[in-house]
């Protein structure tokens, strides 16, 4: 099922995961402030929600990847 994500690129996955987990880099990663948010039970506008998941994303998506991979050697 999740195939792909094996035959995608350590590089790449990395690039972008740093490229849009910290941008923008001033005056705070908006993944950051977008975490606190949720944290403290502040997320609910839509656009709030589509940054966090924009964001987040290839940094969940690299986790898992690294996740598949140390458990399948």
């Amino acid at each position: 099922m999740l195939i792909w994500l094996d035959r995608m690129s350590m590089g790449p996955a990395i690039f972008i995961a740093l490229l849009l987990g910290l941008a923008p880099v001033s005056p705070e990663p908006h993944l950051w402030e977008k975490l606190k948010m949720l944290l403290a039970g502040e997320l609910s506008r839509p656009m709030d929600i589509l940054d966090l998941l924009m964001h987040g994303g290839p940094t969940l998506l690299l986790a898992l990847k690294l996740w598949r991979r140390r458990h399948q050697s």
